[in-house]
């Protein structure tokens, strides 16, 4: 985008920047995450929530058999996974409600990804009006550039849809109700803020913290930390065990398993670890500590790295920064291009808006520079970072080995793996794996690869009617991570007990995607096709 000279900017052509931008954005992002959908790219989270989705609108509210399948019953106890589990034990998300109207209107999961993109998007253009409130023009323009440019907010936007997408967007919003004193607004999308996930309430906890201690809306602040503290409490001890123990034995358990040693650890529980073992969280930072630096430096190179100095913007985010830099057993929360990154945007970019409103002196030629160079430096770096693969076909996977998927190739593989969807009933249940999750996700029945039962809705044990495994997807020439190899030999295990109990056959066999099916017997042809593709894929079980 060529920009004018800055003395010539006035709020109209402001605005028509920012529009430009935001429209860019929103086809740019949207365009790469339906490629990447349609490139079976999108991975289990993304059919997990559109099974929520699709069920809640069909009458069964945040039930999901694949949320089922990634619970603690089901990872630590081994039970078998169940149609009528309901989501909100591992993730309270009721805003969740507000988009289901949407979504009954255009059921898929490419539903989910528009909307993703949107939430995103629109956000962009509050934080320009945000801006303006106390910035010059050309500097709001370049702070809504900065959320266009950063990694992470690009990152996790190419990725699964999330519950997270909607945090920009309500903080945002909160912010500029409170800077207008529109303190219905403001308590609105507080409550909005709170209901993406039970969690949000730590970003608002520093929100609050700020308003305290600069002293602008002390009572303010005072009521927000109040509400988001105990929210967080509340919910996560009261209302989410009603559904299951997910949210304290799989989350903090294992990503706090550094500062709590109990199986079922409450919030409270981790909270008072945290604040009387100070030595472990010194421990846990320099254990990775260039990892949690490079994070931290990629969320400061799209602001020109104005963050690092500015002390609101730091009392804004050292709460989620906190929760997200004291995980130990999940990369993920330290990762630039995961839904993490957006609980510590909003904080992050208002802070710097604060400090540009008494600092606008030093938005001269040469910084202006310096800042697009940043900017364009971050875009860089997400390229180069392929998240979510959703670059696959302009970014190798992999430089050193050379691993790269061309666009045809892809997409071609992807038209076959259709073919074989279309055999399968749709009110049949199905195993499978990963990458197909999503695109199987809108029915009852459906569970991840490598487990041939489940429970039906009363309860009982019944084995899945089918299975489908995409071996294509994970040969020599197309292994896209090392996890994979473990894929293929999970596959292939469970093909071959399947075959051996005789209670299934192989119906299909097309371009190394296998579909087993409970009741038949292999057709000669078939069996034979599978034996080749298993002699092929035969080095990967080593």
């Amino acid at each position: 985008m060529k920009f004018k000279p800055l003395d010539s900017w006035n709020s109209q052509t402001g605005l028509r920047q920012v529009t430009i931008l935001a429209t860019i954005f929103f086809i740019v992002v949207l365009i790469f995450s339906i490629i990447r959908y349609e490139s079976l790219l999108s991975t289990y989270d993304h059919g997990l929530f559109n099974q929520v989705f699709w069920n809640s609108v069909h009458g069964n509210f945040f039930q999901s058999s694949m949320s089922s399948a990634a619970s603690s019953a089901s990872l630590m106890d081994r039970q078998l996974s169940y149609p009528s589990y309901i989501h909100l034990g591992q993730h309270f998300v009721i805003d969740f409600l507000i988009w289901m109207p949407i979504y009954a209107l255009f059921p898929s999961p490419i539903t989910l990804i528009v909307l993703q993109v949107a939430l995103i998007a629109a956000a962009g253009i509050v934080l320009y009006f945000l801006a303006r409130h106390y910035l010059s023009v050309p500097v709001s323009v370049m702070i809504v550039a900065s959320y266009y440019g950063a990694n992470g907010v690009i990152g996790p936007t190419l990725g699964n849809f999330y519950e997270h997408c909607q945090i920009p967007l309500f903080i945002f919003s909160l912010l500029l109700a409170l800077e207008k004193q529109r303190w219905s607004l403001f308590w609105l999308f507080a409550l909005l803020t709170l209901g993406t996930r039970e969690d949000a309430g730590i970003s608002l906890f520093g929100i609050g913290a700020y308003l305290i201690v600069s002293r602008r809306y002390p009572r303010a602040g005072l009521a927000l930390c109040a509400l988001s503290f105990s929210y967080v409490v509340f919910v996560t001890n009261t209302i989410m065990p009603m559904f299951s123990a997910d949210n304290s034995r799989l989350y903090i358990a294992n990503y706090f398993r550094k500062f709590v040693k109990t199986e079922n650890p409450s919030t409270l529980e981790l909270l008072w670890a945290i604040l009387t073992q100070p030595q472990i969280i010194v421990e846990v930072f320099f254990k990775d500590a260039s990892r949690r630096i490079l994070y931290l430096l990629g969320h400061w190179l799209p602001l020109a790295f104005v963050p690092v100095i500015t002390p609101s913007a730091w009392l804004m985010t050292v709460f989620p920064l906190m929760v997200l830099l004291l995980q130990v057993f999940n990369q993920a929360a330290t990762s630039i291009n995961t839904r993490y990154t957006f609980a510590v945007i909003p904080g992050l970019f208002y802070g710097t808006i604060l400090w540009w409103s008494q600092h606008q002196d030093k938005f001269q030629p040469r910084f202006h520079r310096f800042w697009i160079g940043c900017i364009g430096l971050s875009l860089l770096l997400t390229y180069t970072s392929n998240p979510g693969r959703a670059l696959y076909f302009i970014s190798p996977y992999s430089f050193q080995p050379w691993v790269y998927q061309s666009l045809p190739a892809q997409l071609g593989h992807a038209a076959n793996v259709k073919k074989v969807f279309s055999l399968i009933p749709q009110d049949a249940s199905v195993s499978t794996s990963g990458y197909i999750v999503s695109h199987l996700s809108g029915r009852r029945n459906l569970i991840r690869l490598e487990v041939m039962q489940m429970k039906d809705e009363a309860g009982k044990v019944v084995a899945v009617d089918y299975a489908l495994l995409d071996l294509w997807q994970l040969q020599q020439n197309n292994l896209k991570a090392p996890i994979d190899r473990g894929r293929v030999r999970g596959g292939v295990r469970f093909t071959d007990e399947a075959l051996r109990i005789g209670a299934y056959g192989i119906a299909e066999v097309l371009d190394g995607v296998v579909l087993v099916q409970k009741g038949i017997t292999s057709k000669p042809e078939v069996l034979a096709a599978w034996s080749k593709l298993r002699q092929e894929i035969a080095p990967l079980m080593k």
